[in-house]
């Protein structure tokens, strides 16, 4: 399955009437240029699971980190490089949850 699809379909099986109207998915852009991107944890599987922070930086442009800390997945990266720090959350999220 695509990453933005799981992502979509991650999202929607946690809308529950209430989570949505408190927490979500934020996606944005920063100023380097690149990404950003954080997603809310809270009240979800996900939320007390450990998460090994990542930090890979091949230059100035192919960069990207996440980690996971006060509720939230949060990630930053190069203008390439959103979809692989999607793929850091979707392999995270999908090993945990099997749990």
């Amino acid at each position: 399955m695509d990453t933005l699809l799981w992502l979509q379909n991650w999202y929607y099986q946690h809308c529950n009437g209430d989570w949505e109207h408190t927490y979500g998915v934020k996606i944005d852009t920063i100023d380097n240029p690149g990404w950003s991107v954080e997603i809310n944890l809270v009240e979800t599987c996900l939320e007390n699971e450990h998460f090994d922070s990542i930090d890979i930086e091949r230059d100035e442009e192919n960069w990207y980190y996440c980690n996971v800390r006060d509720g939230k997945f949060i990630g930053a990266g190069g203008a390439r490089n959103l979809e692989e720090i999607l793929n850091s959350f979707r392999q995270w999220a999908m090993i945990k949850e099997l749990k």
